[in-house]
Parts: C-alpha cells; structure tokens; sequence
C-alpha cells in the first residue's frame, strides 16, 4: 500500500503479531475497527511502513490499514 502524507486510511485491525514486528503501537482500545483516518506521517522501514495517524499517538503498522475508496 503507497499512502503519502494526508491520504485516509480505513483501520482493518491488527494481530499480536503485526503490533510486535518492528515494535509497533498496540491499536487496542485507541483505533476503532472500519474507521476511518488520516495519516500525518509515515516511517518507512525495509520490511514494514509505519503510520502516524492525525490527532493519535503512536506509530501502527500500515497492514493494519487499507485506503479509503
């Protein structure tokens, strides 16, 4: 998935296993399954991609999320 700066990202949720890969943040209790977001930054690794979501803390692992539209 290619998100940039400003694109709305849809949260599909996420595994154990997609939280601890390259130490992500635990969306638990802080993301809601089916809304959506808008991604103030990404952090881009060899393996992974991290979001930082408007107005969230926290970097979540992008496959976690699918484009809105």
């Amino acid at each position: 998935m290619n998100v940039k700066r400003g694109d709305c990202v849809k949260y599909i949720g996420s595994s154990r296993e997609q939280v601890s890969w390259g130490n992500n943040s635990d969306p638990d209790g802080i993301l809601v399954k089916g809304k959506e977001y808008v991604v103030a930054d990404t952090e881009v690794h060899t393996s992974h991609t991290k979001l930082v979501l408007a107005g969230y803390d926290g970097k979540y692992n992008s496959v976690s999320f699918m484009k809105c539209g």
